[in-house]
């Protein structure tokens, strides 16, 4: 057998995941309302992490981006 390498392509970077927490802090809500928004649905996307919430900060900065609304409304 051939000890030859694989050639090693750079992963790219990933961020942490949110946490129910840090979540509720960047969004400026309480700590229950991210509970209910993975519950009853609304918010971001969530992730269970064993018995933990997470989510990627690329679906919540998704979601904000969505949740924009018009001025003239």
């Amino acid at each position: 057998m051939s000890s030859a390498r694989l050639p090693q392509h750079p992963q790219p970077a990933r961020r942490k995941l949110a946490t129910a927490r840090e979540l509720a802090e960047y969004c400026g809500v309480p700590l229950a309302t991210v509970y209910q928004w993975s519950h009853r649905g609304g918010g971001p996307r969530m992730i269970k992490v064993g018995r933990h919430l997470r989510a990627r900060w690329e679906d919540v900065e998704r979601w904000l981006d969505e949740q924009t609304i018009d001025g003239a409304a």
